[in-house]
C-alpha cells in the first residue's frame, strides 16, 4: 500500500486494527512548541523518534527526559529516539518552536521498561558501494544493541550515500515464518528526498517465477506498507533518500530476509552488506 503526502491531523496512517500490516502502529504528529500529543496502545510497544524539533516525553505522568536534535530536517543531524512498554499512557510535549515525530508501534504481549535513546547510543552501519549503485547509511535507533530490552520492534532510518542507486537489493522478502530460512516481519516505510522535489520507485514483486510486478512513485512524505513480496527501492539520480523504517516480527525480533534466487549471489558483491544483515539479529 501506498499513502501519497498529506495532512494527516496527527491520526495514525496505520491504525491499531489495519489489515494491511496488522502487526504495526503508524503515525506522523506535527506540534508547536508548548503543545502535547498523548497516546497509550494497548497491545504494542513503540517507539517516539522525532523528524525534527525537540521534545519532552512522559510516561506514566513521569518526565522520561528531551530527545531530538535536528532542526532544519532529517540530515540535520542524529537521530534520536525512546522506547515505550505496551500499555502505558505516554504523552509528548514540544519544546522547540515546531516538530515532528514518528511513533512506530509493534505487537507485543509482555510490558518492559521505558528507555531513551541518545545520538551517542545510535547503532550505525554503512555498506554497499558507489560502484554498486547501493550506497547506503543505516542509523538503529531500535536494533541489535537494545535487543534485551525490546519484545519484537525495530526502528531505524536509511540514507542514501551520494546520490542516486538502489535499496533493498539484492530483492528480498520477509512475509513468510519458514525458519530458519525466513521470518514473518510486516514493514513500513516513511520516505523524504533532499532536495524536497526528488523522487524514487518502490517497487514490488509477488511471486518470484512470473516477471511481473509492479511500482510507485515515491514523493517526499510517500509511506509505503510491505505485506508481502520483494520490494527493492531506488532513488533517481541527482536526489539522496531517506526512509523511516518499522519492522515487527510475527514470533521473533530478529529478522531473517529471503533474498530472491535469481539474484542471491549479489549478496557476495555487495560491500558490507553481510554486516548490515546482521544489525537486524
Amino acid at each position: 500500500m501506498h499513502i501519497s503526502y498529506s495532512d494527516n491531523k496527527n491520526q495514525p496512517l496505520f491504525d491499531v486494527d489495519n489489515k494491511t500490516v496488522p502487526l504495526v502502529y503508524f503515525n506522523i504528529v506535527k506540534l508547536k512548541k508548548g503543545e502535547t500529543h498523548s497516546y497509550q496502545l494497548e497491545n504494542h510497544e513503540s517507539s517516539v523518534v522525532p523528524a525534527t524539533g525537540t521534545i519532552e516525553i512522559a510516561v506514566d505522568g513521569k518526565s522520561l527526559g528531551s530527545i531530538g536534535t535536528r532542526v532544519k530536517n532529517v540530515w540535520d543531524g542524529e537521530p534520536e529516539g525512546s522506547y515505550i512498554p505496551l500499555n502505558t499512557p505516554c504523552t509528548v510535549t514540544c519544546l522547540s518552536d515546531i516538530t515532528e515525530f514518528f511513533i512506530a508501534g509493534g505487537i507485543y504481549d509482555k510490558k518492559l521498561e521505558p528507555f531513551l535513546v541518545k545520538k551517542e547510543g545510535i547503532d550505525k552501519v554503512q555498506y554497499g558501494s558507489d560502484d554498486t549503485k547501493t550506497h547506503r547509511k543505516i542509523k538503529h535507533i531500535l536494533g541489535a544493541k537494545h535487543h534485551d530490552q525490546v519484545g519484537r520492534l525495530l526502528v531505524n532510518e536509511l540514507y542514501t550515500v551520494g546520490a542516486g542507486g538502489w535499496s533493498g537489493f539484492p530483492p528480498h522478502k520477509h512475509d513468510t515464518e519458514n525458519q530458519p530460512i525466513e521470518t514473518k516481519h510486516d514493514e513500513v516505510y516513511n520516505y523524504r528526498f533532499n532536495p524536497g522535489h526528488g523522487f524514487g520507485v518502490q517497487v514490488f514483486q509477488r511471486d518470484e517465477n512470473k516477471n511481473e510486478g509492479f511500482g510507485y512513485q515515491l514523493f517526499d512524505g510517500s509511506t509505503i506498507a510491505v505485506d508481502k513480496g520483494y520490494h527493492p527501492c531506488v532513488v533517481a539520480p541527482g536526489y539522496e533518500m531517506y526512509y523511516f523504517t518499522i519492522l515487527v516480527g510475527q514470533t521473533q525480533r530478529s529478522l531473517i530476509q529471503y533474498f530472491q534466487k535469481t539474484h542471491a549471489y549479489q549478496v557476495e558483491t555487495i560491500p558490507g552488506i553481510k554486516d548490515m544483515i546482521n544489525k537486524y539479529k
